[in-house]
């Protein structure tokens, strides 16, 4: 938990450095600065590592793991109660 920590404060430490710049701006895909992508990369490991030993082979495996734990935690939390005969 403690990498978070540090992954985290770096993501903001980047941000920080580019104090003109709105988030809107920070975080334009066409013009997102290097530094903040890798410090974004770290931080997704990081988090990534909290919840299995090994990294995702791809976005896409790592949605699918996390909507799959979600589905888990969730389980029941939704179901309707049954109404009674008016």
């Amino acid at each position: 938990m403690k990498a978070v920590e540090v992954a985290a404060q770096k993501v903001l430490d980047v941000r920080a450095a580019f104090p003109t710049s709105s988030l809107a701006d920070l975080y334009d895909p066409l013009t997102m600065p290097p530094t903040l992508v890798k410090a974004h990369q770290e931080l997704d490991k990081a988090v990534d590592l909290c919840y299995r030993p090994q990294a995702f082979a791809s976005e896409a495996k790592r949605m699918e793991f996390l909507f799959e734990l979600y589905e888990k935690y969730t389980a029941g939390l939704f179901v309707k109660e049954k109404k009674g005969k008016s």
